[in-house]
């Protein structure tokens, strides 16, 4: 069964009825979706929904490599260094470094966990994988297929 997770903009964009086999939930993607709840209603939904991932070991937390290894990503992007593949990165300014800090944690635990990320935010994600190898698929392919 494949691993897949979700990014942030596929739950504003598509809002999945379900999950698919094979759904792990991000931490990450809870804390941005809580941050931008609208009313109580969705703050509890948001909820419910990170203690059933913890409880199922279906949730994606960022562990302490994570964080170090999303620096090394951020700093090379801010940088503008080469990639394993021997590409240059074009360099990010420090406002989209931390724009993006929380799509290199994702890309990071996911990759971790061998899910695939499902984005409408591919970009930002492709920069990314430039250093951290996560598999991508965008949200019109994935729900379109």
């Amino acid at each position: 069964m494949a691993r897949v997770t979700f990014d942030t903009s596929v739950f504003i964009t598509y809002k999945p009825a379900r999950l698919p086999a094979g759904f792990v939930m991000s931490a990450v993607v809870i804390q941005e979706l809580t941050a931008g709840a609208a009313n109580k209603s969705d703050l509890q939904q948001y909820d419910a929904t990170w203690r059933a991932h913890e409880k199922a070991g279906t949730l994606l937390v960022p562990t302490g490599e994570d964080w170090w290894l999303a620096g090394k990503v951020l700093n090379s992007l801010l940088r503008g260094l080469k990639s394993k593949a021997g590409r240059r990165a074009s360099k990010i300014s420090k406002a989209e470094q931390q724009r993006i800090i929380r799509d290199v944690l994702i890309a990071r635990t996911a990759h971790r966990a061998g899910a695939t990320v499902v984005t409408d935010n591919v970009a930002d994600f492709e920069k990314i994988k430039r250093f951290c190898n996560v598999r991508l698929k965008s949200g019109g392919d994935y729900f379109n297929h």
